[in-house]
């Protein structure tokens, strides 16, 4: 991923207020527009990705299945696909199910402030992970999870732990 992409600048109402380069945004804690996926497989098991050790902040950190930015123009939905197939070798059907803004300040002097959407899919394909954005990946039970989170935090990113009981609240079937 090239460190001259442009991210999104929006309000809270997630209207868009300009551009700015994604490091830049990042130093100034800006808010942007965001997105995550969550895949589920058929047992309601969580595929979640470690993050390249060598990513510009939160690197080695457990997350959510893939996350990213939109390009300018490019639609979340589309973004969303598009970075599960660069990132975990994945396409499945992916609904949006609800957003959050946080702010969080992160290692390397980074601040993650985003407007993030928040993507549901299924599926029991086998990722093929792109390196240089995931060095590991595993599929957890909710319950696992909780416990974990619970007992070593600071495995996991910032806004997995935020965004992690709302996501518990909307998958079906729990």
């Amino acid at each position: 991923m090239s460190q001259m992409e442009e991210v999104i600048l929006v309000n809270k109402s997630d209207e868009v207020l300009g551009y700015m380069e994604k490091m830049e945004a990042h130093k100034r804690g800006l808010l942007h527009r965001a997105f995550s996926v969550f895949i589920f497989n058929n047992n309601g098991e969580l595929l979640m990705q470690k993050r390249a050790s060598d990513k510009y902040h939160s690197g080695g950190l457990w997350t959510n299945t893939c996350c990213s930015h939109p390009r300018k123009h490019e639609s979340l939905s589309t973004a969303a696909q598009r970075r599960l197939k660069e990132e975990m070798g994945m396409e499945v059907s992916l609904s949006p199910k609800f957003h959050f803004i946080y702010k969080s300040s992160l290692d390397q002097g980074l601040i993650e402030h985003e407007l993030d959407h928040v993507f549901f899919g299924n599926s029991d394909q086998t990722p093929v992970l792109n390196k240089a954005e995931a060095e590991d990946w595993k599929y957890m039970t909710i319950k696992d999870l909780q416990e974990d989170l619970s007992e070593c935090p600071e495995h996991y990113t910032a806004w997995f732990k935020i965004c992690f009981d709302e996501v518990v609240s909307k998958v079906p079937s729990l």
